[in-house]
């Protein structure tokens, strides 16, 4: 008979942390006991659970690229001796940290959930305890005595998303994220629905976990909108230091056509600045030269976004610049999809 499954909780801070005390109604950070305590459910998994923390727990709203470094370095110190790992994180910036372990993590064999909570666990409503226990029984999944999730995923009111493919689309509804250009990977009914063919496809050969932990921040977004006038843009592109641009056009990857406008762009690309074409649009992607106003874009070498967020654009740009790759090796690079972040 296998051994129970190790499952490790690393928590970052965020909602899904806080424990109401009754007596004054403040709110508290996590403590691994208590939250045992108020789930009692989780002494029902079939799973040995044990909780990390940040020595500090943060609001999501703080977390940067040294946070991420320290979570990948809790993943990496941790590896061996755990079969799945549940991040517990703020639901603000939940997709970027998400998106960026995913490029931290090369050769990941095991599965990195993200979840969170819109309300506190201690609350009467709370989505916390369903969110927690679902991502705890999913990176507890085996077949074959290997894990049956082995990347990194988020986990929100009864689905699993491939983490670099969300965004957080509401501030109030449980349903607080989105993954428009992927379908989920796993959904929670009565029972566990795990969609094999929507999950990354493993190589056979098993290399070792490499963790990336520099992570280049030198880039800037830039959103269009009619009335962008030339000096916000020039001030932008001129960003003293900045390596990358990620540019949120509009539709299919549109920009205006203003002699003015391409001249900036083409003057910031022959400068080595990196820019990356992305659609503002929540779903769908980028076809550069599919009309006339992206064709000259399309001209200028460009970085195409093809279907990917903004938040796994900006990380995408954050790992690759770390690995100092620039120009059109960089162009190469992003183009590719490295952890089924794009098609």
């Amino acid at each position: 008979m296998k051994d129970k499954t190790n499952i490790l909780l690393i928590y970052t801070g965020g909602t899904i942390g806080m424990i109401k005390d009754y007596k004054t109604g403040a709110l508290k950070a996590f403590n691994f006991k208590e939250l045992i305590a108020n789930i009692p459910e989780l002494n029902q998994l079939d799973c040995k659970l044990k909780g990390i923390s940040f020595e500090e727990p943060i609001d999501s709203s703080n977390m940067n690229p040294e946070h991420w470094a320290t979570i990948a370095t809790m993943i990496e110190d941790n590896y061996e001796q755990y079969d799945g790992f549940v991040v517990l994180h703020g639901s603000d910036t939940m997709s970027y940290s998400a998106s960026a372990l995913s490029f931290m993590l090369e050769n990941l064999a095991k599965p990195v959930i993200f979840t969170g909570s819109q309300l506190p666990i201690g609350d009467l409503r709370t989505d916390a305890k369903e969110n927690l226990i679902t991502s705890i029984q999913i990176a507890a999944l085996q077949e074959n005595g290997r894990p049956v999730v082995q990347e990194v995923g988020l986990y929100f009111e009864y689905k699993l998303y491939r983490a670099n493919r969300t965004t957080k689309i509401n501030a109030e509804h449980f349903e607080a994220f989105a993954s428009l250009n992927h379908p989920p990977l796993v959904e929670s009914g009565v029972y566990l629905n795990v969609h094999y063919a929507n999950l990354l496809k493993r190589p056979t050969h098993n290399k070792p976990l490499q963790v990336h932990k520099v992570m280049d921040d030198n880039i800037a977004v830039l959103k269009l909108f009619p009335g962008l006038n030339r000096s916000v843009l020039k001030s932008i592109l001129g960003i003293p230091g900045l390596k990358a641009l990620v540019l949120e056009t509009y539709g299919a990857g549109n920009a205006p056509m203003y002699e003015w406008f391409l001249q900036e762009l083409k003057n910031a690309v022959s400068g080595g600045l990196l820019i990356i074409n992305v659609t503002q649009c929540s779903g769908g992607g980028v076809a550069m030269g599919h009309y006339e106003t992206s064709e000259k874009l399309k001209e200028m070498q460009l970085v195409n976004g093809k279907d990917i967020t903004t938040e796994a654009a900006i990380t995408k740009a954050m790992y690759l610049l770390g690995h100092k790759i620039y120009g059109e090796h960089f162009k190469k690079n992003f183009e590719t999809s490295l952890r089924g972040e794009m098609h």
